[in-house]
């Protein structure tokens, strides 16, 4: 009979018999819980790669190499720079030829005529001055032929025409100047009349 101040009043038996109890009913099966597979105590860290002196050297003189040289692209100055070297076909100095088209009085649109009729598809900065300079010529040409149509009606119109006259006289010598230099020279005003006759106007064969 459990004491007055016994905590467990069951019986101290009880624990193991229904162990026993339980193991004598639990159902009996072939199968067994797999279990993760320790790791071999023979593996020690001599077992590892190590980074040996042949591969430390290897890596060493590679990494000491200078690196390659990035490409920089040519400024846009450079690809416009004067040169005196000669073109062929024509035997002048390139940046005689890219200038002349941009001489006023008709002899600018003469020469870009004709250099685009000589001078080969390979001489890319030689053909877009001579093509720029004659769309320009062919821009003021069409601009004072109005001029001088309306001029004919109006005296204002005349007077506009000789001021037309000058200033495009002015630009195209400044232009001239500045192509012989090798400064860039782009008119946006007719760029496309200039790919349009770089295009249409090829060298004679």
């Amino acid at each position: 009979m459990a004491k007055k101040f016994d905590t467990n009043p069951l019986d101290p038996d009880f624990p193991q018999r229904a162990k026993a109890v339980a193991a004598s009913t639990a159902p009996q099966t072939p199968y067994k819980t797999a279990e993760f597979p320790s790791a071999p105590s023979s593996v020690t860290e001599e077992e590892t790669r190590r980074f040996g002196e042949g591969d430390f050297q290897a890596y060493w003189q590679t990494s000491q190499q200078p690196a390659a040289p990035l490409y920089h692209a040519p400024a846009f100055s450079d690809m416009n720079a004067a040169s005196d070297r000669k073109v062929e076909k024509v035997g002048m100095p390139e940046k005689w030829l890219i200038a002349m088209p941009y001489l006023p009085f008709s002899i600018g649109l003469v020469a870009g005529i004709i250099l685009l009729l000589i001078i080969p598809k390979e001489e890319n900065k030689v053909r877009f001055h001579a093509a720029q300079g004659l769309a320009a010529h062919v821009g003021i040409l069409i601009v004072t032929t109005i001029l001088g149509i309306v001029g004919n009606v109006s005296d204002f119109a005349g007077i506009g025409d000789t001021i037309f006259y000058l200033v495009t006289t002015v630009m195209l010598i400044v232009f001239a100047i500045k192509a012989w230099q090798g400064k860039p020279v782009h008119i946006e005003s007719v760029d496309d009349l200039t790919n349009f006759l770089e295009e249409k106007i090829g060298p004679l064969k």
